[in-house]
């Protein structure tokens, strides 16, 4: 809650890190709103009506993807660099803008804002998070400058030397903060390019960097030096290439002979189609095959994947992938008969199972909330509200085709779902350790027993 002062005989609230971290998003998507909604921000020149601006907005600053406009044919240039520019401010965080400008400008950074940053970048310390804020900066501009060259040179010989460029940008900038926007329009998304190897695989490495984590990441640059890893970067790199490989595989089983989406593709095609729909419920909201054509199996495996998500730290959303994975091994410790979590030789304090544990659960109580009440204000399958809530919720951005069938309420649902997804985490993180540290049991009750499965 608020932290209650007094100087001077004043009495003002203070808000806490998180509260802050909160609100500046809000801000930052009402911003984006209004400029969204302008006639200018319209290819039409006509004002774009101000829910769809909302929703772009939030959309955009909550890095999930799901549009209920299309961006590459309703909006206008300006409006698409305000988008590019929402998803670039959403994906890496405002604070880490706001602390580049701080540093330009010559201005220390306060304790305060250090503490702001250590919720934003999920650190365990505030050891060290302005030169992490740094290196956030420097990495991801890198990052997505290589990838806009790449892909580049797969859109100048369609659209032009300029335009060609223009795409290489926006699409590795919504690409490497797992934004999933595209320019291609009429809600193609990537699907032009089923088969091209260079795209596929490009768009695949930024959504994969951009969804471990900028601290995992700056361990894996730096392993070079180091020859170390931490057991956090162990667990996230180990969980992520478990999910792609075991999620493509199972993609490639279940849609092979299915005509609407593998089914007529080479073989090539059908790999790297089947990757691409493994990486993409990373959060990242691309598709290069129908999603809405796929086998009830394979719709049902992306809403797992969707919910598990990126990692701690990163661009993406989800219940996180060191959550998942921590959860499995508890299990795995309990099936052995063990009283504690172990990963890689580590034993795991309670706390953060519980903490996993009631992440998860708080997670899993929205999306079915969600889902409750899309099935009641929407008209569709239960399949289609269950693969929105937790798209919306991981912010991903994969859709069934619900998104522009939505209803004012809807929309409304969606967007507040947006936002949950991708500070309400955070906040729930924060609250329950906040409660750990602070509370003191001084009275502990009688201990009994319950029946267990």
């Amino acid at each position: 809650m608020f932290i209650k002062e007094k100087i001077d005989g004043i009495k003002f609230y203070k808000f806490q890190p998180v509260q802050i971290l909160a609100l500046g998003f809000a801000a930052v998507i009402l911003i984006g709103s209004i400029l969204l909604s302008l006639p200018i921000a319209s290819r039409d020149g006509n004002p774009t009506d101000y829910i769809d601006a909302l929703f772009t907005a939030t959309s955009a600053v909550c890095v999930t993807g799901l549009v209920t406009v299309d961006t590459g044919t309703h909006y206008s240039l300006f409006g698409q660099i305000v988008i590019m520019l929402l998803i670039q401010i959403g994906g890496i965080g405002f604070m880490t803008f706001a602390t580049l400008i701080a540093l330009i400008l010559g201005k220390k950074i306060s304790l305060r804002e250090r503490l702001i940053m250590q919720e934003a970048y999920n650190t365990f310390n505030i050891q060290g998070v302005v030169k992490l804020a740094l290196y956030v900066i420097g990495i991801t501009f890198s990052i997505e400058l290589l990838g806009a060259v790449a892909l580049s040179t797969q859109f100048i010989p369609k659209y032009g030397l300029l335009k060609g460029l223009y795409f290489g940008l926006f699409h590795a900038v919504s690409a490497f903060c797992n934004a999933g926007f595209d320019l291609i329009g009429n809600f193609q998304s990537l699907t032009p390019y089923v088969e091209n190897t260079v795209v596929n695989l490009t768009v695949c490495s930024l959504i994969i960097f951009g969804g471990i984590g900028f601290a995992v990441l700056t361990e894996v640059i730096n392993y070079r030096k180091t020859r170390k890893l931490s057991l956090h970067a162990k667990v996230v790199l180990s969980a992520t290439a478990f999910l792609i490989i075991i999620g493509m595989i199972l993609f490639l089983v279940l849609e092979y002979n299915n005509p609407k989406t593998l089914g007529q593709l080479s073989i090539k095609g059908k790999l790297l189609a089947s990757l691409f729909a493994s990486v993409t419920p990373r959060t990242a909201g691309f598709n290069t095959i129908s999603t809405s054509d796929m086998t009830t199996a394979g719709k049902f495996l992306t809403i797992i994947l969707m919910f598990i998500g990126a990692s701690p730290g990163s661009t993406g959303g989800g219940i996180k992938t060191s959550t998942a994975f921590l959860l499995f091994m508890t299990v795995v410790a309990v099936v052995q008969g063990k009283e504690d979590t172990e990963i890689y030789e580590k034993r795991i304090n309670k706390s953060y199972v519980y903490r996993a544990l009631g992440i998860t659960m708080i997670s899993f109580i929205i999306v079915i909330a969600v889902t409750m009440i899309l099935s009641i204000v929407q008209n569709g399958e239960f399949i289609e509200f269950l693969y929105e809530a937790t798209s919306a919720f991981a912010t991903v951005g994969l859709t069934l085709g619900l998104t522009t069938r939505l209803t004012l309420i809807g929309k409304i649902i969606i967007i507040i779902t947006m936002y949950i997804g991708r500070v309400g985490p955070l906040t729930i993180t924060m609250a329950i350790a906040h409660k750990q540290h602070t509370t003191t049991n001084l009275i502990k009750y009688p201990e009994d027993k319950i029946l267990i499965g």
